[in-house]
């Protein structure tokens, strides 16, 4: 946009250097993993970021020193079918299995009022905290699909996604037992319900099934057939022997699949050391999977004893990320029968992440898990702060990567003030 009118500044802004397109400038002052430099726009879109002083003088100009901006955040898997129901449950506790149970338990409570008023909340959560794109998870059971009917959430979460187009994107993934894939028909009856709904993805949740390769051959079949991407829930758990995630990357790579395939949990990677542990990641990198940490309700659920847990839960974040794997980093649960606890909010899962997972400083290299990679691997482009529309972007009050990750507070862009442009100001 040469020769454009600059019509906003942002002056001395910090932002991550993986956050911009361009991240190398001349006269650019560094600072840790950072950029502090001036953010023009040109009707209400970034064109660039420069050393401080260099941009034009501006009709609009707001010096925000000691502040960071970043893109808007990516939650990649939660669950607000489930989420805020941990009051009425008689009981919470146990592993992964007794987890299940209890959330089955309360769907007799899961009306259409119900699920729209807790969604909501999980909504209202994840755009308060900065949420451009979130993926949830709703439960099919086989028992529904059989019978031919919808499961409650899915139509509801279907409407607040209609509800949420200008707040947030909204995707849902149908998670499906992989059991339902041992039935050709009834499989591609339940997929071909999905396939022309906005948003919708396939998800699968595999654990140690001994026919799993045969069932989940057959996802991959229908995910191509109808042109869905892939998110499983993927080896929750640190028994010995789980390998669904070997099991799906063999076959991304013998189905030459094309479209995203995001695999949550993975947990029992953390099983794996050496030559067996490297071969895995080549061939996860090899089949081009994601990999969701899911820390919080990994926390709580694994390693389940009598006494205080030895094992994290924690999948091999290191490793992956040093292998090239795409990571992204997930709330998960939120206050139900698998994590009673938690917060709908991509910046505090990375916290816990890098205290779990011993995800060091600076934090700038982990910030593309809960933005630019994970809107890639959900099957958006990459915003990047140098190029992203005013709307797309966060001001924090931070003054480096691990104020922003300890939880400093941030608010749109467009909030800074009442005398930016009136392109600036978004559709409530």
């Amino acid at each position: 946009m040469i020769g454009s009118t600059i019509d906003l500044v942002l002056r001395n802004v910090r932002v991550p250097r993986t956050l911009l397109a361009e991240p190398a400038f001349d006269g650019i002052t560094p600072t840790s993993d950072c950029l502090i430099g001036d953010l023009r726009f040109v009707a209400g879109r970034a064109v660039g970021f420069f050393a401080p002083g260099m941009a034009p003088a501006s009709a609009a100009e707001y010096d925000l020193a000691q502040r960071l901006v970043l893109p808007r955040l990516v939650e990649a898997h939660c669950h607000l079918d489930k989420c805020h129901t941990v009051t009425r449950l008689a009981a919470v506790g146990g592993d992964l299995h007794a987890a299940i149970d209890a959330q089955r338990r309360d769907k007799a409570h899961w009306s259409a009022d119900d699920i729209r008023r807790r969604a909501g909340r999980g909504l209202d959560e994840l755009a308060h905290a900065g949420c451009g794109v979130v993926r949830t998870h709703i439960d099919w059971e086989i028992e529904q699909i059989t019978a031919g009917q919808l499961p409650t959430a899915w139509p509801v979460l279907g409407e607040l996604a209609a509800e949420q187009a200008g707040r947030l994107v909204l995707q849902r993934s149908a998670l499906m037992p992989v059991e339902l894939f041992a039935d050709r028909a009834g499989a591609e009856r339940a997929v071909r319900q999905i396939a022309d709904q906005p948003g919708a993805v396939l998800g699968v949740f595999v654990f140690n099934q001994p026919q799993k390769h045969s069932w989940l051959h057959l996802a991959f079949e229908l995910a191509a057939a109808y042109g869905l991407p892939l998110d499983f829930h993927v080896d929750e758990g640190l028994s010995a022997g789980l390998d669904g995630l070997q099991t799906i990357a063999e076959l991304a790579i013998q189905t030459r699949f094309t479209l995203p395939v995001l695999c949550g949990h993975a947990c029992s990677l953390a099983n794996l050391s050496g030559e067996p542990l490297q071969s895995t990641l080549e061939q996860v990198a090899a089949a081009g999977l994601g990999i969701v940490s899911l820390p919080t309700t990994n926390l709580y659920l694994q390693d389940r004893q009598a006494g205080t847990p030895q094992r994290r839960g924690i999948t091999r974040l290191r490793e992956l990320a040093a292998a090239g794997i795409p990571i992204l980093i997930g709330s998960d649960n939120v206050a139900d029968a698998f994590c009673p606890l938690g917060v709908h909010d991509p910046l505090a899962s990375l916290a816990t992440a890098a205290l779990t997972a011993h995800l060091d400083p600076p934090y700038g290299r982990w910030l593309p898990a809960i933005t630019s990679v994970a809107r890639q691997m959900l099957g958006l482009p990459p915003i990047f702060v140098d190029q992203a529309s005013i709307e797309d972007l966060l001001v924090a009050d931070a003054g480096s990567t691990a104020e922003l990750v300890a939880g400093a507070p941030r608010r749109p862009i467009t909030e800074i003030g009442t005398g930016l442009p009136a392109w600036r100001r978004p559709a409530l």
